[in-house]
C-alpha cells in the first residue's frame, strides 16, 4: 500500500503532495508495484494539527476522482477518522476506509456496515494530540490485538464480511519504541488480514539514531523483510518501488512465500 498525503505537514516531508502531484503520485505507485494506493487528507503524527471535515474532503475527494478515472480497477483506500469524509471518498471511488481511530465513531461503523466496504481498523491509544503521552499497557499484544478483535466481531455480528476486515496495531500510535517491538515481534494469529505501517516512523530514529527520515529506509526495509516472513498480509509504505524489489526478490529466492 502507498502512502499519498495531501497535506503540507505529514512528519515525511516527501511525502507531502499537492493536488497534480498527488495524481501523478498515486499512478506512479500502481505502476511500481503497489496493490492499494492510501490517501490521506489529514495528518496524524504525534501533537499534528487537526483539520476540519470540509478542507479534509476538499483535499482528497478530487485525487480520488482523478486517480479512479484514470485506472478503474486500482484499488484505493481513503485515510481518515470522519465518517463523512470517508463517505464522500467512497462515493468518489474509494473501495477502503483505513480508520487509524479504530471506527470509534459509531457512524463510521454505520457506514462501513452499510457499504459493505473494504475497512482497515488501526488501534491508537489516545488521539494524536496526545497519544505519544506515557502510552501505557499490562500487555500490548494481548490488549492492542483483544480491541481490535472486538470491534471488528462487532462488524460481523450486523453482517459485514470478515474478509473485508484487516487490522493494524498501529505501531507509534499510543506506543513507545518497546511496545512497537514487541508488536512487530510477530504477525497475530487471528483469521483477519493484518497490516503493518512503520514507513520510516520515529522508531528508527530510537532504535538506529537516525534523526531525518530520509534516513530511516534501510531500518523500514528490514521490517518488511521480516513481515514478509511472518506473513503479514499489507505494508503501507512510501517507498513502493523500493519495497517490491525487496518483496520479489524474497519471492524469488523464497517461492514458498509467494502463498
Amino acid at each position: 500500500m502507498g502512502i499519498l498525503n495531501v497535506t503540507p505537514d505529514s512528519f515525511h516531508a516527501a511525502s507531502r503532495v499537492d493536488l497534480d502531484s498527488a495524481i501523478e503520485r498515486g499512478l506512479k505507485m500502481w505502476s511500481a508495484g503497489a496493490d492499494w494506493v492510501d490517501i490521506g487528507g489529514e495528518s496524524t503524527r504525534p501533537g499534528a494539527t487537526p483539520v476540519d471535515s470540509v478542507e479534509e474532503t476538499d483535499r482528497v475527494v478530487p485525487v480520488i476522482q482523478a486517480l479512479r478515472q484514470a485506472n478503474p480497477d486500482g484499488l484505493i483506500s481513503i485515510d481518515t477518522r470522519r465518517f463523512d469524509v470517508a463517505e464522500a471518498a467512497l462515493d468518489a471511488g474509494a473501495n477502503m476506509v483505513n480508520d487509524v481511530s479504530g471506527l470509534r465513531d459509531s457512524a463510521m461503523r454505520e457506514l462501513v456496515v452499510e457499504r459493505g466496504c473494504a475497512i482497515c481498523i488501526m488501534h491508537m491509544q489516545g488521539a494524536p494530540g496526545n497519544m505519544q503521552q506515557n502510552p501505557t499497557y499490562e500487555d500490548v499484544f494481548e490488549e492492542v490485538y483483544g480491541s481490535l478483535i472486538s470491534t471488528a466481531e462487532g462488524l460481523i455480528e450486523r453482517g459485514h464480511n470478515q474478509a473485508l476486515i484487516c487490522l493494524d496495531p498501529g505501531i507509534g500510535f499510543g506506543k513507545n519504541l518497546n511496545h512497537n517491538l514487541e508488536l512487530l515481534h510477530s504477525r497475530s494469529d487471528s483469521n483477519y488480514s493484518i497490516m503493518w505501517g512503520v514507513s520510516r516512523k520515529s522508531m528508527f530514529n530510537q532504535l538506529l539514531g537516525r534523526e531525518r527520515t530520509e534516513d530511516r529506509l534501510a531500518g523500514t526495509l528490514g521490517v518488511a523483510a521480516h513481515a514478509m516472513l511472518e506473513g503479514v498480509d499489507i505494508l503501507r509504505v512510501h517507498d513502493v518501488e523500493a519495497h517490491n524489489d525487496l518483496l520479489t526478490t524474497m519471492a524469488t529466492l523464497r517461492p514458498e512465500l509467494n502463498s
